[in-house]
C-alpha cells in the first residue's frame, strides 16, 4: 500500500468531518513554498523566473509554523525551489511531523547525500523525489546531464536509512507510453513507497512552452499507460479516483483551495499553479477569492490543466461520496477500454489575464519597504577563514588589528 494505512484512516476522517459539518471548502493538503531558488533551471518550470531580490527571500520557521496552523490540513508538501537550500528545513520539517502532520519534502535530490543526517525518518514523513520517467527522460526534463544517477542514489541512500520515499513524476508531450510503464516497472524495483504522477501544467513563463498536453492528449497517455500496467502492481500515493479522472473516466471541476499555497509572497490566489494574486492570510485566501472565475470552461489558463494540485482534492471528495465507486476502482484499476466521459465545454472561458510583471513590481516594492532602514551589506563578499565576510566589514577588521598592535 503506497499510503500507509494510518495515514489513509486520519487524512479520510478528517475529510469525513469536514463533509459532515457542512464545510463547503477546506484544505486537504497544505503547499508550501519557502523559496523560489533552485539549484536546477528546468525547461518546464514556471516557478523560479524571479529577479535576485526575490529568489533571496525565505520563509522563517515561524511563518511555515503559523501557515500550518491557519490552514490546519492533514498534508503538507514542501515544495520549492529547492527546499534543501532553506537553512531551516530540518527544523522546520521536525516541528510539522511534531504536530503528527505528514510531511512531503519534495527535492530534485542533488543534495540530499549532503543533507540527509539532519533528518530522521518517521511515519510522518516522506521524501518526494523528481524523477521523470528513465534517464534519458528526466535529464532533458531538468536540463543537465548526470542529474537521473544523483536522483537514484539519493533514493537507495533514502531507504537504507530507514526513510519513506516517494517519486514526482511529471509527464509532458511526446512521453512513450511503454517507455513510462518500464520506468515504473524500475520504480517498483528500487523500494519506493509510491509515485505520485500527472501531466505538467503549462506555466506562463516556463522557457519550453512546446511540450505540454492538452486535455485529451493526457487521458490517451494515461489510458495507454494504465492499460500496459494491468497486473504490475504499481503503487500510487494518489486516490485511484484521482488516476480514474486522468484516464478520461470522470468528469471532475478543479478544487483550487483543496490545495492551497503559500509562498514567501503570502497566500498565493486562485491555486499551486496559477499566482494572479495573494492575500495576507489563509481566511482573507478562503473568503475573497471569487472562485468560480477560475477552472477548465471557465478562464483559459485552466482549459488543459488535469495536475493532481487541482484535481486530487476532488477525488478524494467523491470518494467520500461514494465509497462503492473508489473500491471499485481500487480494485480493478482505471478504466481503459470504454468510451471516455464528454470534455467540459470552453466556449464561455473567459480570457487569459497576464499579470506577472506587475505582481513581480508589487512584491519588490513591498521588499523595498520592509527593508527601509535596515543596515545594507555594502560591497562584495570574500571570504576569510572560510566565512563570508563583506569588504567593508575586513577593512573595519584590518584597522581593528592595526590598532591593537600599537
Amino acid at each position: 500500500m503506497a499510503v500507509p494505512l494510518m495515514h489513509a484512516v486520519r487524512v479520510g476522517l478528517y475529510v469525513l468531518k469536514q463533509h459532515l459539518s457542512g464545510r463547503k471548502r477546506y484544505p486537504l493538503v497544505l503547499m508550501l513554498e519557502p523559496l523560489f531558488r533552485c539549484n536546477l533551471a528546468c525547461a518546464g518550470c514556471g516557478k523560479i523566473d524571479y529577479p535576485a531580490e526575490i529568489l533571496n527571500q525565505r520563509m522563517s520557521l515561524q511563518e511555515c509554523l503559523d501557515a500550518d496552523a491557519e490552514a490546519g490540513a492533514p498534508v503538507i508538501a514542501i515544495a520549492g525551489g529547492e527546499p534543501l537550500l532553506h537553512k531551516e528545513m530540518p527544523q522546520i520539517v521536525e516541528n510539522l511531523t511534531a504536530r503528527k502532520k505528514y510531511v512531503y519534502l519534495c527535492t530534485n535530490g542533488l543534495l540530499l547525500e549532503k543533507k540527509i543526517n539532519d533528518y530522521k525518518p518517521s511515519p510522518f514523513f516522506s521524501w518526494d523525489i523528481h524523477l521523470d520517467g528513465d534517464k534519458e527522460m528526466h535529464d532533458a526534463s531538468v536540463c543537465q546531464e548526470g542529474v537521473y544517477e544523483r536522483a537514484i542514489k539519493a533514493i537507495k541512500l533514502a531507504k537504507s536509512k530507514g526513510f519513506r520515499v516517494s517519486i514526482n513524476c511529471t509527464l509532458f508531450d511526446g512521453a512513450v507510453p511503454e517507455r513510462v510503464a518500464a520506468f515504473l516497472d524500475e520504480a517498483m524495483a528500487l523500494g519506493v513507497d509510491g509515485v505520485m504522477t500527472a501531466p505538467g501544467y503549462a506555466y506562463e513563463r516556463a522557457p519550453d512552452q512546446e511540450h505540454f498536453l492538452n486535455r485529451q492528449k493526457t487521458k490517451t497517455l494515461f489510458r495507454d499507460i494504465f492499460r500496459l500496467g494491468k497486473g504490475h502492481k504499481w503503487r500510487f500515493t494518489q486516490s485511484p479516483l484521482f488516476l480514474n479522472f486522468l484516464a478520461g473516466n470522470e468528469n471532475y471541476q478543479c478544487t483550487p483551495w483543496g490545495k492551497p499555497l503559500r509562498t514567501v509572497f503570502g497566500w498565493q490566489r486562485p491555486c499551486y499553479l496559477l499566482g494572479e494574486g495573494y492575500a495576507k492570510t489563509f481566511r482573507e485566501l478562503m473568503e475573497d477569492t471569487d472562485w468560480d472565475k477560475y477552472g477548465t470552461g471557465a478562464y483559459e489558463k485552466c482549459a488543459d490543466c488535469m495536475v493532481h494540485s487541482g484535481y486530487e482534492a476532488t477525488a478524494v471528495m467523491d470518494a467520500v461520496r461514494r465509497p462503492w465507486h473508489i473500491a471499485k476502482v481500487a480494485l480493478f484499476g482505471p478504466e481503459t477500454e470504454k468510451p471516455m466521459v464528454p470534455e467540459i465545454s470552453l466556449a464561455n472561458q473567459r480570457p487569459a489575464e497576464y499579470g506577472y510583471d506587475e505582481q513581480v513590481q508589487i512584491q519588490l516594492a513591498n521588499l523595498s519597504a520592509a527593508n527601509e532602514g535596515r543596515p545594507r551589506n555594502r560591497g562584495p563578499r570574500v571570504r576569510v577563514n572560510g566565512r563570508p565576510v563583506s569588504v567593508r566589514v575586513q577593512k573595519e577588521q584590518m584597522t581593528e588589528a592595526a590598532g591593537a598592535a600599537e
